[in-house]
C-alpha cells in the first residue's frame, strides 16, 4: 500500500525547484509513473517553469510535460494527474 501524501505531484516538484533540489525532480516523476503502472523509460519528462497564479503565494509553478518516446499520445488522464494542483 502506498503512502498517502496530501501534496500533488506538481506541488512536490514545484517545492523541489524552489528549494534548489531540481536534480531530484526527474526521479520523483519517474517514481510517480511507476506508482501509476507506467514504465518511466517510455516517457520523456520535461519541466516548464511558469509564473504562479495571480493572488497566490507561489512565485512560480512547474508544469510537467510527459511525452511518449514511441510517438504515441500520452493518456490525457495521466497528463492531467501529473499537473493536478489543489
Amino acid at each position: 500500500m502506498s503512502r498517502i501524501n496530501p501534496y500533488t505531484l506538481q506541488m512536490q516538484i514545484t517545492q523541489m525547484f524552489t528549494r534548489g533540489q531540481s536534480l531530484f525532480a526527474l526521479m520523483k516523476v519517474q517514481d510517480w509513473l511507476r506508482e501509476h503502472n507506467q514504465n518511466p523509460l517510455e516517457y520523456e519528462i520535461i519541466f516548464h517553469q511558469k509564473p504562479g497564479p495571480p493572488g497566490s503565494k507561489e512565485v512560480m509553478v512547474i508544469k510537467i510535460e510527459l511525452k511518449r518516446r514511441d510517438g504515441e499520445p500520452v493518456d490525457p488522464w495521466l497528463q492531467e494527474q501529473a499537473n493536478l494542483h489543489t
